[in-house]
């Protein structure tokens, strides 16, 4: 994590228009995926360029509390996971989650599977709150035990193992896709195939990942990530087998900041290494293209992506959905006060279910930023009024805290001094724990010495 972050961190303008490289850290997504599937392996596995945050942390901690040796090394963005095969060598095991909903749900299913034991699960609070209950009644069906601590169907609780027997099962994963997504993962541990029936739709992009990824790791599954069904068969009887290496990808979601930060700036922005939409995992690459809609311009250079903002050009609202690949919206409407009329953004109802409440949150630092916001349960309306300087609050969520950062960069009185400050900075370290160092590092090097 950045080194003594304040609690409240000024937000330095940019006095000329960015110019520089960013090199950005793995996804989560698929760091904690990819540990869970190297587990899921009869041999090691080094995962390279890996994610070193709060969530992935929190994901091998737990995985060696479980019995899997994982060796970690930041410097490098190095693990090395000593395969399991799926099985736990330990019988019983307390993990505490943190507010981490990838390893909550992914270990809670590979558990689940992995055979006989008592598990006990717990996060902070805010976990508590977050979706659960869908994947825990598939569980269920399926002959996993819950015994509930707290509220049924949430945090805290004791998973009483005894593997997963396979067949038909049904799972309602319209709040989370992380739910479908862990049962995908350990769906070739059942003792017999697995049909899996949707109840209601999901959002497909981070299941299509999944599906993508544990074809990486030897199954045959990249076929059912292109086309969405309501009831499936998952392919069943083949290993996980694992790479001898296997690359992380920059993460998509990280780099929504950085695309977006010339309309705050100005001039143009290199990421580094982030591969092209059709040839990434990760559907939060999506957001490329809401970005030149508001009149951004993306080119290719080699294996980076840059991002400007054309001379003379006039940003402006657009009416974008944002469903399936919601991590984004926040970058989007904290710019939105320097953007040309009005920009509505659409699904966002179980955004209410992350973190924090995104869409009430989001609404609120706005207006306190002078915006007119117009929210209803899944729609922002943003419509562009004079900034005025604010601390934003970030309700100990990482996206209020780096889409806010960004926009604290646009140089509002034109004298270069801070005018929003962002509360509890040190929130990043749950995805991009050096994301205001980096940021640092972009401004110092658009700013050379005269």
């Amino acid at each position: 994590m950045s080194a003594a972050l304040p609690a409240e961190l000024p937000i330095a303008p940019f006095t000329r228009p960015a110019d520089g490289a960013v090199t950005l850290p793995g996804s989560k997504s698929l760091t904690n995926r990819a540990l869970l599937l190297a587990a899921l392996c009869d041999r090691p596995v080094e995962l390279r360029g890996a994610l070193f945050s709060e969530d992935t942390e929190i994901m091998s901690a737990a995985l060696r509390e479980l019995g899997v040796p994982v060796a970690a090394d930041a410097a490098a963005c190095t693990f090395r996971v000593a395969g399991a095969a799926g099985r736990l060598p330990a019988r019983a095991a307390t993990l505490h989650i943190g507010n981490a909903g990838t390893a909550a749900r992914f270990l809670t299913a590979l558990c689940a599977a992995a055979g006989r034991g008592v598990y006990r699960f717990d996060g902070v609070e805010a976990m508590r709150r977050r979706p659960m209950g869908g994947l825990l009644e598939a569980l269920t069906q399926l002959g996993a035990e819950f015994k509930f601590l707290g509220q049924p169907g949430c945090f805290p609780f004791e998973l009483h193992a005894a593997g997963l027997r396979g067949g038909t099962v049904e799972i309602d994963a319209r709040e989370s896709s992380q739910m479908l997504s862990a049962l995908l993962m350990v769906a070739p541990l059942c003792a017999t195939p697995l049909r899996i029936r949707l109840v209601g739709g999901v959002r497909w992009p981070f299941v299509a990942m999944t599906l993508r990824q544990m074809a990486q790791f030897g199954q045959p599954t990249a076929a059912l990530a292109a086309q969405p069904a309501a009831e499936f068969d998952v392919p069943w009887g083949q290993p996980f087998l694992a790479p001898a290496a296997y690359q992380i990808e920059p993460d998509a979601t990280a780099a929504s900041y950085f695309l977006a930060l010339p309309l705050a700036t100005g001039g143009a922005v290199r990421l580094a290494g982030l591969p092209e939409a059709g040839a990434s995992l990760q559907g939060d690459l999506a957001f490329a293209d809401v970005i030149t809609r508001v009149g951004l311009h993306l080119r290719r250079d080699g294996a980076a992506l840059v991002s400007s903002l054309p001379a003379g050009a006039t940003p402006c609202g657009i009416d974008a959905d944002f469903n399936t690949f919601s991590d984004t919206f926040l970058t989007l409407a904290a710019l939105a006060p320097l953007l040309d009329g009005p920009t509505t953004i659409r699904g966002l109802a179980h955004t209410r279910k992350q973190e924090t409440d995104r869409v009430a949150g989001m609404t609120a630092e706005l207006r306190r930023l002078g915006q007119d916001v117009v929210e209803t349960e899944d729609t922002l309306v943003i419509t562009p009024r004079p900034l005025r300087a604010a601390a934003i609050e970030t309700y100990r969520d990482h996206r209020f805290a780096m889409s806010f950062g960004v926009l604290g960069c646009h140089d509002l009185r034109g004298d270069g001094q801070p005018w929003l400050t962002v509360r509890d900075p040190a929130c990043c370290a749950k995805t991009f724990p050096h994301f205001f160092d980096v940021l640092a590092g972009l401004r110092a090097r658009s700013h050379p010495a005269s």
